[in-house]
């Protein structure tokens, strides 16, 4: 299964970034994310629905330093080859 995500609030300048990295590569999942121009971080994120279940609620909390106002979590209209393991763009 493929997710595309976009997380709002205060979560560039904070490790927001790494630490999704970090987590997707411990649950084993394939996929990116990256800083956004609006100040959000997105990415997408492809494995199995237990594994991106965890994935969610882990962005959801964030790292010590974010204040996660919004995750927006939805299936892509059209899936992609993603890389793995998991990476950082810039």
């Amino acid at each position: 299964m493929q997710i595309a995500f976009c997380v709002h609030g205060a979560v560039q300048g904070v490790g927001y970034r790494r630490f999704a990295a970090r987590e997707a590569q411990a649950l084993g999942l394939a996929g990116w994310v990256r800083n956004e121009p609006d100040g959000s971080v997105s990415g997408r994120a492809e494995g199995a629905g237990t594994a991106l279940e965890g994935f969610r609620i882990r962005l959801a909390a964030g790292p010590a330093f974010a204040v996660v106002e919004r995750l927006d979590w939805e299936v892509p209209d059209m899936r992609s080859s993603l890389p793995f393991p998991f990476e950082i763009r810039r």
